[in-house]
């Protein structure tokens, strides 16, 4: 009795407990977090049901429009919470090392529990109460307006923005790489190019933003060279880092069997530095997206960053609101693709670096 208490509290199976055991601790704890999940649901439908009440049953302030859809929205929301309930209510002996949809969407009812309860928040704050002056702020209603009625200058925004995000990246990715490749690799490179590294990176990429649109012929060109730019010089110092950090066995292990300076780099260096290159990879994606908005809010046509500006001077605050909210989702969403890639080629690493 003493060891199984030992292996439930400390969740290591002790010395003499069979397989069946084992598994009945695993169904036992399985059980207790799926209804813990399943309670949670509970709460954010019934979080999601009282906000759909609040809207229907208190009156607005002002006439708010799309005000039934956003009813309908939550009703969707609700809908959602009560199925995932029940789904983890009908399967309470999944194994825990199986992961499955339905242990997914539990996992994420915490998340849905407190939207609901923001969402009211915010809804209560600027629709009904009015304690927030207009028009600096809106209610959520005014964001479904903007996603309904101004999609093609908003879709047309976010592409121009990818489209020169992925131009500006890419080419500020591959120059980082291989300048880092070759500062840890060589010495000579390491003596002429590291000192104007250190001179030049730490510098803000916005900072040749006068000479950036007056050396290129077009802002888009100057845009691409600004983003590359914040991308190349942390992936630069962190490439080099990881090259530089392999360890020498690596390389006379190779050498013994061999093995030529080009496969040295190829098949040894790079591939014990791609750690040290994603956190590289990572920052620049960061800097990027940041010069990304700074230039298309000065010289760009088109864009997040113009659209921000053009929201701002003609103070359509909801319209600024919702391009910052699918700024925030397009940024998170990239990170989190790097991130599944980090994953499947440095697949002994995964889970060491957390996003």
């Amino acid at each position: 009795m003493s060891t199984q208490f030992e292996s439930i509290t400390t969740g290591t199976p002790a010395i003499g407990t069979d397989v069946g055991d084992i598994n009945n601790i695993n169904r036992d704890s399985t059980r207790r977090v799926l209804s813990r999940g399943v309670l949670i649901a509970g709460f954010a439908a019934i979080a999601w049901f009282g906000s759909v009440a609040l809207t229907e049953w208190w009156p607005s302030a002002d006439d708010w429009p799309y005000t039934k859809e956003f009813i309908a929205l939550k009703l969707v929301l609700a809908a959602f919470a009560v199925a995932t309930a029940i789904a983890g209510w009908r399967n309470p002996s999944t194994p825990a090392t199986t992961p499955t949809r339905t242990g997914a969407w539990l996992g994420a009812m915490p998340w849905l529990l407190a939207l609901a309860l923001g969402v009211s928040a915010w809804e209560v704050i600027t629709a009904q109460l009015e304690w927030l002056p207009r028009p600096f702020f809106a209610p959520p209603q005014a964001l479904i307006g903007v996603y309904a009625e101004d999609y093609p200058r908003l879709g047309s925004s976010v592409v121009h923005s990818f489209g020169l995000l992925a131009y500006g990246y890419v080419l500020g990715a591959v120059a980082g790489f291989v300048t880092g490749v070759s500062i840890g690799w060589s010495q000579a490179v390491s003596y002429w190019v590291h000192p104007v590294l250190r001179l030049i990176g730490p510098l803000p990429a916005t900072a040749w933003l006068p000479l950036a649109f007056f050396f290129f012929p077009s802002s888009f060109s100057a845009s691409v060279f600004l983003i590359a730019l914040a991308t190349a010089f942390p992936v630069a110092v962190l490439t080099w880092s990881g090259v530089a950090g392999v360890n020498s066995a690596y390389y006379d292990i190779a050498r013994t069997l061999g093995a030529r300076p080009g496969f040295l780099i190829l098949r040894v260096a790079i591939p014990a530095a791609l750690p040290s290159v994603f956190v590289g990879l990572f920052m620049g994606l960061g800097a990027s997206f940041s010069v990304l908005i700074v230039a298309e809010m000065m010289g760009v046509k088109a864009g997040l960053g113009w659209y921000l500006q053009w929201a701002q001077g003609w103070a359509a605050y909801s319209n600024m609101y919702a391009a910052l909210l699918v700024m925030a989702l397009m940024c998170s969403g990239l990170i989190t693709l790097l991130f599944r890639v980090r994953d499947r080629l440095l697949a002994w690493q995964k889970g060491l670096l957390k996003w």
